[in-house]
């Protein structure tokens, strides 16, 4: 892919290769170590009445995304920019918020790496963490950086797909009875709609599409519905994703198992399909960490750099934010509980405070859209969702409140 500056010069099969990068690391981002280890317990505790939650969740994820995909596809400005121009500090407000969840976070998905690589080839967890993070950094000290985080999330998205595609069939799960509770569920727990949509469009992940977007040159009111679709479609990549492990457990459970263990994912893949599904598991959560790990350093160092900022120096940077990360691991072997359980109240804040601002600008700051009309419907289901999301910050103030005491 070409450099930021020169990104207007793409030509369109890059673009689109570039979007569809920016589709996947969005996706794949969401898709990370909690992601699995959420889906395996929700499944385990109410069973087919999961796939009501799972379906809740994606419609308000597609709310999210459609909105912040478009207000920054179309004005060309990162959130935190947007920000600033509405109110002045409160984009480093929202920066600083994400930077310091993500990094958080990333220490905890340098973890999750190291637990997959175990998983594969039984190497130490710490040695295997380690390694992958200069995996990681590899990428971004590449040349080609934008060509090499595009190409490898995509194929790493694909291999988690097929993976578990695999694993959904030999488990064989009841389809009949998960289809009727997709709409007409036994069980509706709102607790567990709320943690779904909090892990896949909470903190950072939000922006973490529509900030890689804007490298690849898709921006302004012409690519509208290029940017739409890119939306809902790294949406529904998480959402199979997510529909996938959902049933392989499922038929797990239903065929009489009961997962007691420390690494309830791990034992479903096991019981599911053997000795080949723990290397399977091992392999999806080692692809799931890594990109999450690629995810969150991008996505961090896009809200303390500018779209001025030069592709090497934000390189650089990134690369030093991943090592950072990498040596904090190093000494604690994971993310303290307390430290994730902060990062996680800063997700809860960031997703009603930069949804908000968005919101605001595609409501009352035309001119920052490049005098683009902004459809009604679209805002009105936007505002239906922001309070969703005031509901979910709430209750994450209410956490740090908790922990306090």
């Amino acid at each position: 892919m070409a450099e930021t500056g020169t990104k207007l010069n793409l030509s369109s099969s890059a673009r689109r290769t570039a979007l569809l990068g920016a589709m996947f690391l969005m996706a794949t981002s969401a898709i990370g170590p909690g992601f699995i280890t959420q889906t395996t317990v929700f499944t385990a505790q109410i069973g087919a009445s999961f796939a009501f939650a799972i379906l809740a969740s994606i419609l308000i994820d597609i709310a999210v995304q459609m909105n912040v995909w478009r207000v920054i596809g179309v004005s060309g400005l990162r959130a935190q920019e947007l920000g600033n121009k509405v109110l002045p500090g409160i984009g480093w407000f929202l920066a600083g918020l994400v930077f310091l969840g993500g990094m958080v976070f990333n220490i905890g998905n340098i973890a999750g790496t190291g637990l997959g690589v175990n998983a594969m080839m039984g190497v130490d967890p710490k040695i295997g963490g380690l390694v992958s993070a200069v995996v990681a950094i590899l990428i971004f000290v590449s040349k080609k950086a934008g060509m090499a985080l595009d190409r490898i999330v995509v194929l790493l998205g694909a291999v988690m797909i097929l993976l578990m595609i695999y694993v959904a069939i030999v488990a064989a799960p009841p389809l009949g009875e998960a289809l009727k509770n997709t709409f007409l569920p036994e069980t509706v727990d709102f607790l567990i709609i709320t943690t779904l949509v909090g892990g896949t469009v909470g903190g950072y992940i939000t922006y973490a599409g529509a900030h890689r977007m804007l490298d690849s040159g898709a921006t302004g009111v012409r690519h509208v519905k290029e940017i739409t679709r890119s939306s809902v479609l790294g949406i529904m990549v998480t959402g199979l994703m997510r529909v996938l492990l959902f049933l392989a457990i499922l038929g797990v459970v239903a065929g009489g198992t009961v997962l007691s263990s420390n690494n309830m994912a791990a034992e479903a893949f096991g019981a599911a399909a053997g000795e080949i599904g723990l290397r399977m598991f091992g392999v999806v959560l080692w692809a799931a960490a890594i990109t999450s790990v690629i995810g969150a350093a991008f996505t961090s160092v896009s809200f303390i750099t500018s779209s001025r900022t030069s592709e090497r120096k934000r390189n650089l940077i990134t690369v030093a934010f991943i090592a950072v990360c990498a040596v904090i691991y190093a000494f604690l072997g994971q993310a303290p509980q307390q430290l994730l359980i902060f990062a996680g109240a800063f997700n809860g804040l960031i997703l009603p405070v930069g949804f908000g601002v968005l919101l605001w600008v595609a409501w009352r700051r035309r001119d920052l859209m490049h005098g683009y009309a902004y459809p009604k419907w679209l805002l009105l289901v936007g505002v239906a969702t922001w309070l969703i999301t005031l509901f979910l910050g709430w209750n994450s103030v209410m956490g740090l409140a908790k922990l306090w005491s």
